[in-house]
C-alpha cells in the first residue's frame, strides 16, 4: 500500500501549479536586474548613493527623540 501512496503523492506534486507563477516572476525580476546592469553599468553607483542617503536620513529620523 505504501508504494501506491508514494505514487499518488508524487502525481499530486507534479500537478501542483500554484507556486509556478511566483517562480516565473522571480526569474523575470532576476533577468531584468541582469539586463539593467548590462545596459546601465554606471547606474549601480548612483543607485547605491541614493540608497545610502535614504538610509542615513531614516537613521536620523529614527534616532531623533519624539516630542
Amino acid at each position: 500500500m505504501k508504494p501506491l501512496q508514494a505514487i499518488l503523492r508524487t502525481n499530486r506534486l507534479w500537478r501542483e501549479t500554484r507556486a509556478q507563477d511566483m517562480i516565473e516572476y522571480a526569474l523575470l525580476a532576476g533577468f531584468m536586474a541582469v539586463a539593467a546592469g548590462a545596459v546601465l553599468p554606471n547606474a549601480g553607483a548612483s543607485i547605491s548613493t541614493i540608497f545610502s542617503s535614504v538610509t542615513s536620513v531614516m537613521t536620523l529620523v529614527t534616532a531623533a527623540p519624539a516630542g
